[in-house]
């Protein structure tokens, strides 16, 4: 197989520059297609660095950007506001509509390097409803969306009820520390035995070259100010993909998201053997391949069908 090369980028966002990267084969498809395009959006407590591009001595190949550019795949992500190598602006805490801000600056960059302009895009936790929010606001550059580990009113939360505890502490600061016994509890906070424990280690070293501190603005977001998307304005296809003893959402209230959305091309998928973190457990092969399932998913070929009234 080819080898696989990367890319970097920044965007201009007001003072700070915003750390944009990217993954493929070195080999242009054989039949001469366009690569299909995937954002991978990370989520609360650490960069798209650490999350989607993870290197962990003597352990098989953590990273998901190198699996799906196996599969075929120009994959992207970024490091959001205050996160890994993008700067953090004064006072500010990267919540939720902030980050809709930074895919839609990412989303210019891709449109400039590959001349496409609408994407498949997968986020996991707060990752997810950023993806969600930007499909609100920019529907024209999102073809399908996977929201994974994701939660819509919190309703039935026992994580997000636990992490409200500290609502002042979110408020007050515009940062949290993040070490390797917090990246232990995401991995053990909901059942133990579903992820190599040296994972959480080499999150900790990843994260460990940008201070230890990640932004306070999703934890707030999630606490206090849900929901912050509106499945009838998401109008693609979604997959929403939650692992069975994952305790950010429950499955009534994801089920409640997905009745709304309007596109009847959706799937609502439930992963034996995963909690929060689906793609960073021992059962990562398994979330890749049904994320890979729904993104090739060929389109519909009959008469009825007008991709334009979807």
């Amino acid at each position: 197989m080819s080898e696989i090369i990367g890319a970097e980028y920044s965007a201009q966002k007001e003072d700070i520059k915003l750390h944009i990267f990217r993954k493929h084969l070195a080999s242009a498809p054989e039949d001469g297609s366009a690569r299909p395009i995937l954002f991978l959006v990370h989520g609360s407590s650490f960069a798209g660095v650490t999350g989607h591009d993870l290197q962990v001595s003597g352990r098989e190949d953590y990273s998901a950007m190198n699996a799906f550019a196996r599969l075929g795949y120009d994959v992207w992500s970024m490091d959001h506001e205050g996160y890994g190598f993008s700067g953090l602006r004064e006072g500010e805490n990267s919540n939720i509509a902030s980050g809709v801000v930074d895919l839609k600056l990412a989303t210019d960059i891709m449109i400039e390097e590959t001349g496409a302009t609408a994407y498949a895009f997968s986020g996991q936790s707060s990752g997810a409803l950023r993806a969600a929010a930007f499909a609100e606001v920019y529907p024209e550059r999102v073809t399908k969306l996977i929201l994974g580990a994701m939660v819509w009113t919190g309703e039935g939360s026992p994580t997000l009820k636990e992490r409200a505890k500290k609502i002042d502490q979110w408020r007050s600061n515009n940062k949290r520390p993040v070490d390797r016994a917090f990246f232990e509890t995401i991995f053990s906070r909901d059942i133990e035995g579903l992820a190599d424990p040296v994972v959480a280690k080499a999150m900790a070293d990843s994260e460990g070259r940008f201070e230890g501190f990640v932004p306070t603005g999703t934890y707030l977001d999630m606490c206090a100010n849900l929901p912050v998307c509106d499945p009838e304005k998401i109008h693609c296809p979604v997959m929403i993909v939650r692992g069975e003893h994952d305790g950010i959402a429950s499955s009534e209230d994801l089920i409640a998201f997905y009745e709304k959305l309007p596109n009847k091309d959706k799937l609502f998928v439930t992963m034996a053997g995963q909690a929060h973190a689906t793609l960073l457990g021992y059962n990562r092969h398994r979330a890749i391949h049904v994320f890979h399932g729904f993104l090739s998913t060929p389109e519909r070929r009959d008469p009825l069908y007008d991709k334009d009234r979807v």
